[in-house]
């Protein structure tokens, strides 16, 4: 049976137990239903903002073995250059139980370790030399995996029907770049469409695109890995725009008779 319960808070009535809880279970209920099929990773915000040696993480939602974890105020964490791979993670720790409530915590923290535990999640990662300026502007949709100085964060799951998928951001880059080529393919504008007004593009979608244009099946693919395949395929692109800009040119002025 459905229902929607809503207290009344009024002068005179008797402040009961199930008002309360009703304030209290409502909320975490709505949301466990709301994202039940969503796989662990970001469901909403972390986006990481790279500034004068602090990288801050904006207030979002996370969800880990089922359960939802809520970082309420931007969290900034100072960084070093050392020549060395620096990972900003996600670590979940031990519950906390005590009479009356579990607590379960997770802190973030930035280490030089790549691997990553069973209660870890990467957020992203850079390698800054000494002297050079960490950024986060990418020239573009490939920059975004150079090894040096700059900030990437493809390896961080973003949550999804099923499966983790690629932050919507990274995927809006991709293609405000292929739209800007003027691509005569179909799957190129239906899948930039997508990219450009989902909140979300599932992992099958996007694997989906790239056997279309490649013939690759991405399945197994790391985040890393399909973002490389999508790269190649705005380089095609951009290429036939060039070729095919080329061969107009070069018909201007020209009359064809029969």
């Amino acid at each position: 049976m459905l229902v929607h319960i809503v207290p009344r808070f009024e002068k005179g009535r008797i402040l009961r137990t199930e008002m309360l809880e009703n304030l209290r279970d409502f909320p975490r209920s709505f949301l466990d239903v709301r994202f039940e099929e969503y796989s662990d990773g970001i469901l909403t915000g972390l986006n990481v903002t790279v500034e004068d040696q602090v990288l801050i993480v904006s207030k979002g939602i996370l969800k880990h073995a089922g359960r939802l974890y809520l970082l309420e105020d931007d969290f900034s964490i100072p960084y070093v250059a050392n020549d060395r791979v620096a990972v900003l993670k996600m670590i979940f720790l031990e519950p906390t139980r005590r009479s009356d409530f579990t607590a379960h915590h997770a802190e973030i923290v930035l280490e030089g370790e790549e691997s990553l535990g069973l209660e870890e999640i990467e957020l992203g990662r850079f390698k800054l030399k000494p002297g050079a300026l960490l950024r986060s502007d990418y020239q573009n949709f490939a920059d975004i995996a150079t090894e040096y100085n700059t900030w990437c964060d493809l390896r961080a799951p973003y949550s999804a029907i099923l499966a983790p998928t690629l932050r919507p951001e990274i995927l809006r880059f991709f293609a405000s770049e292929m739209l800007q080529f003027h691509s005569g393919d179909v799957p190129d504008h239906v899948f930039s469409f997508t990219c450009l007004n989902s909140e979300r593009v599932s992992r099958q979608v996007i694997d989906q695109y790239i056997r279309l244009k490649t013939g690759i099946n991405c399945v197994e693919y790391s985040n890393v890995q399909l973002h490389k395949q999508l790269a190649m395929i705005l380089d095609e692109s951009n290429r036939n725009t060039k070729i095919a800009g080329s061969w107009m040119n070069s018909r201007k002025g020209r009359m064809i008779v029969d």
